[in-house]
């Protein structure tokens, strides 16, 4: 399989015509039937069923055309990597991390490691789910972890890099929002978001709260839909102070309560690379000096 076969398959499925999908491609109707016979010969199965006003897609052709795309996407996402790199790196450090806030100085630390190491490129990698799995496979070179988690983590390395408190986040117009810490009376009465991915310490909090029978609460699957839930009214949610983007739309208030995280990044611990040890120093040094940022 080529990849022009790929695209000549792709472009069918858009357009379900052989005709206008060899013009789109700027290729001739025979040399396109006849690449697409040779994808179908070779895959053992008919792709798409051809008629008189057209080409339509079988059952297995839809499905095989569906992991085409996507495979054609990594394909092309994976060659402009490739030529970025060559072009300009002679090494990468890939950090894996749950959303952009979770290491809030991280592009500081790249724009100051640049001017010392302009050959080393720093690829961010956004993993809401699965980050630990792709660590352990050796896909990325840096974890973003919470301390409890690293513990079941084999051969690796924990730098602890911050400590991370309860918040919660409510509308900016909410009573609430005028506070300067908010305490387990506070919510008694409201409608609180619960659930969704919270780590074990987030989880206990809700779970003392909800306990009590003085609030509602509203189970949400995950931390997008529970601020789409706050930013609708209806209701309000705790969150860890890493996950705050700044970007002013929500109130962040701090919340009373004993419980916080240790936030770390994890290494391999064969990874002796002094440029992974360089960066890390950098990122340390912003969390070591930073006074006005919550976490």
């Amino acid at each position: 399989m080529t990849t022009k076969q790929i695209d000549y398959c792709i472009e069918i499925a858009r357009t379900l015509n052989f005709s206008r999908a060899a013009d789109n491609l700027f290729v001739s109707q025979p040399t396109f039937s006849y690449q697409i016979k040779l994808l179908e010969e070779e895959v053992g199965f008919t792709i798409f069923e051809r008629n008189g006003k057209g080409a339509a897609l079988t059952p297995a052709g839809a499905q095989f055309v569906s992991f085409l795309s996507t495979m054609r996407e990594d394909l092309k996402r994976a060659i402009e990597q490739g030529q970025n790199f060559s072009a300009k790196y002679k090494d990468s450090i890939s950090i894996s991390l749950m959303v952009r806030p979770a290491v809030y100085f991280l592009p500081e630390a790249m724009r100051l490691f640049a001017e010392t190491h302009p050959e080393v490129q720093i690829l961010p990698v956004f993993q809401y789910e699965g980050g630990v799995d792709t660590f352990l496979r050796n896909e990325v070179d840096i974890l973003f972890a919470l301390k409890e988690e690293t513990r079941q983590i084999p051969g690796i390395r924990v730098h602890e890099m911050f400590k991370s408190h309860i918040y919660l986040i409510a509308q900016r117009d909410d009573p609430l929002a005028a506070k300067n810490l908010i305490c387990e009376e506070d919510l008694y009465g409201r409608t609180l978001m619960v659930g969704g991915g919270s780590p074990p310490a987030l989880k206990a909090v809700q779970h003392r709260l909800t306990s009590t029978g003085k609030l509602d609460y509203f189970n949400s699957a995950d931390h997008d839909t529970t601020l789409t839930n706050v930013a609708a009214g209806r209701g309000v949610c705790l969150a860890p102070g890493f996950l705050n983007d700044h970007s002013g739309q929500f109130a962040w208030i701090p919340f009373d309560c004993k419980e916080s995280f240790t936030c770390c990044l994890c290494t391999h611990k064969e990874d002796n690379r002094p440029s992974v040890t360089a960066f890390l120093s950098t990122l340390k040094t912003l969390y070591r000096d930073a006074v006005a940022v919550p976490l």
